[in-house]
């Protein structure tokens, strides 16, 4: 977040330095229409990066940071991932009333991947007895914090078109694919000897979908802020598959445009 911040505001007084520089130009335009106008009605137009991303039907690319909660039975569940991501436009705007906009696909890379779970405790489960009878009981459970990486190499985007200068909404739906180096997430402890088969899977599978903004600081930068809701789940890769059934992740990056 700091980075971030700092990044913001080199970017903030770039900006401000060449605007005082020298006429702006509407990066909008193309350059046969740059070259029609003349320098007052150049000063004249606003800069418009949004419009400039959308009709080169730009690539995309940056860091980011994800905090993450769980929800439901998995609300003491927390999150912290960061990775890079590339995008690409591929169409011009789609006229369809409020919906209009720019479908993009991208995906993105995660070599910070944690995930905090409550410290090994006793936990109650559904027990069954040798006579068939279902009982509860307390047994022992693991937990702690977890690493691994994860890929997303399918974000399919849907980017809104506006009137805004600045801002450029979207919302997604992805499917990501996780490997930590222990079994994910925690699950009752085996022991072979009392018949209790605990594993879960280091494989794990993201479906996901959100929404965000890109706001654009000067031409061709923005900061990204986006939330999505992701499911965990290993497909019954393991023995056991209790998953994480839904969690929320706040995302925050910084792109550039090209």
């Amino acid at each position: 977040m700091v980075l971030l911040a700092l990044v913001a505001v080199v970017e903030v007084r770039a900006a401000a330095a060449q605007a005082g520089g020298g006429a702006a130009v509407p990066n909008g335009l193309k350059q046969d229409q740059r070259a029609a106008l003349s320098a007052k009605e150049v000063q004249d137009v606003p800069l418009d990066p949004v419009a400039a991303v959308r009709s080169r039907q730009s690539w995309e690319y940056g860091p980011f940071i994800n905090w993450g909660t769980g929800l439901g039975n998995r609300e003491n569940y927390r999150f912290l991932w960061g990775g890079f991501e590339l995008g690409k436009v591929l169409t011009p705007v789609v006229h369809a009333g409020i919906l209009s906009g720019q479908f993009e696909f991208a995906g993105n890379i995660m070599p910070l991947w944690q995930a905090y779970t409550p410290a090994p405790h006793e936990e109650a489960y559904i027990c069954v007895t040798p006579g068939g009878q279902s009982v509860s009981c307390q047994l022992p459970t693991g937990g702690g914090a977890f690493y691994g990486v994860s890929l997303t190499p399918v974000i399919l985007r849907w980017n809104i078109a506006t009137n805004s200068h600045r801002i450029q909404p979207w919302f997604q739906g992805a499917g990501g694919l996780i490997y930590t180096t222990h079994k994910y997430p925690p699950n009752l402890l085996s022991n072979p000897a009392a018949g209790l088969d605990g594993g879960t899977s280091v494989w794990n599978f993201s479906p996901q979908g959100g929404g965000g903004i890109h706001y654009f600081l000067r031409p061709k930068r923005s900061i990204d802020l986006g939330v999505n809701g992701v499911h965990i789940s290993s497909a019954s890769l393991g023995d056991r598959n209790p998953g994480v059934n839904a969690s929320v992740q706040i995302q925050v990056g910084y792109t550039f445009w090209r």
